[in-house]
């Protein structure tokens, strides 16, 4: 009979023609997690196959569905699924409670740790703290939460996802939809922002006399994403270096005196589609080494795609773009469905 060798337990054990590879681990002994009793609803029972994965079956259908869900690559295989026709060596992926908490929320939530492309956004109100320091507490949460709540539909509105909030600044997402508009989604999501923002002002000043400001800045590339936090609660969030790439870009705003700044990346995918207010920036980004191009945009083009699906060409004399001098002609905005991100 064939037999498996197995970590950490370093112990080695024989597997019948038709056991899976957790049968036989139970039968030699091994405390081999499995929560759901083996009908590949948990995940718990997961090993790493080190040697001889060619004489494992392949996947029956339940394991493949549980795979596809958690994005498993092909040596992590289901023990209570997994049948063997030679000898193998193993890894046994759970190994305490903590560990079989981790698996069972990772199939409540899906991928973990999958790497992504998103167009990532960064904005910051200007001077907020300095601007809180004269206001009353009850004024600030007010003033942030109008604030939250109507740069949110506008992002909402472009298929975009905010996902972590940071004091009066906040990071968002797009591409989790439409991956091929990822790009063009973001940069009308600013310049809504920046619309939506001067409607806010208009009350804003009204009570407190100081309008907002903000500094937006977008980069395209890959990022972890993941369910992130305790058993209790969990967000999705992002990390990686173009989620800290976005962020810098954004702070560079501060230093050219712009407001929407984006990456050579982000503006090589929506060239067509935007106009920029001069040549390249060239900026120091702190943490990285060398200069990077940094483009300002002005204005987009109208969203076709919604007001006319059989137009191929755009009708410049229309003027109906978006812009930072005046403001845009809603009809070319596409609503998109609200995305609904909830951890249960």
């Amino acid at each position: 009979m064939p037999l498996i060798k197995i970590q950490p337990d370093e112990e080695v054990f024989e597997i019948g023609r038709n056991q899976t590879v957790l049968q036989a681990s139970l039968d030699a002994g091994i405390a081999h997690t499995h929560a759901c009793g083996g009908r590949a609803r948990c995940s718990t029972c997961r090993i790493l196959i080190t040697e001889g994965l060619e004489y494992c079956a392949p996947r029956n259908p339940l394991e493949e569905t549980l795979a596809q869900k958690l994005g498993f690559p092909q040596d992590i295989r289901l023990a209570c699924q997994t049948k063997v026709a030679a000898d193998i060596a193993m890894r046994r992926l759970v190994l305490d409670i903590e560990d079989e908490h981790l698996a069972s929320d990772q199939v409540k939530f899906g991928k973990i740790g999958e790497e992504k492309f998103f167009a990532i956004l960064f904005s910051d109100i200007r001077g907020f703290t300095k601007l809180s320091e004269t206001m009353l507490p009850y004024d600030v949460i007010y003033i942030l939460n109008r604030y939250f709540q109507a740069m949110g539909e506008v992002v909402d509105l472009h298929d975009g996802m905010i996902n972590n909030f940071m004091g009066d600044g906040f990071m968002a997402l797009f591409g989790i939809n439409d991956p091929d508009r990822a790009a063009e989604n973001s940069v009308r999501a600013a310049l809504g922002m920046i619309e939506a923002l001067e409607q806010l002002n208009s009350r804003i000043e009204l009570l407190f006399a100081n309008p907002l400001k903000v500094g937006i800045g977008i980069h395209y590339g890959t990022v972890i994403l993941g369910a992130v936090g305790t058993r209790q609660q969990k967000n999705i969030t992002a990390i990686g270096d173009a989620v800290n790439f976005a962020s810098r870009i954004e702070s560079a705003n501060k230093e050219f005196g712009t407001t929407i700044l984006v990456s050579t990346d982000i503006y090589q995918l929506v060239r067509n589609q935007v106009t920029i207010s001069s040549t390249p920036k060239e900026a120091k980004i702190r943490g990285k080494t060398g200069t990077y191009c940094l483009y300002e945009i002005v204005d987009i083009l109208p969203d076709l795609s919604v007001n006319n699906h059989n137009s191929n060409s755009v009708n410049l004399s229309d003027h109906n773009y978006i812009n930072l001098n005046k403001k845009p002609n809603n009809q070319f905005y596409k609503i998109w469905q609200l995305l609904q991100t909830k951890i249960f």
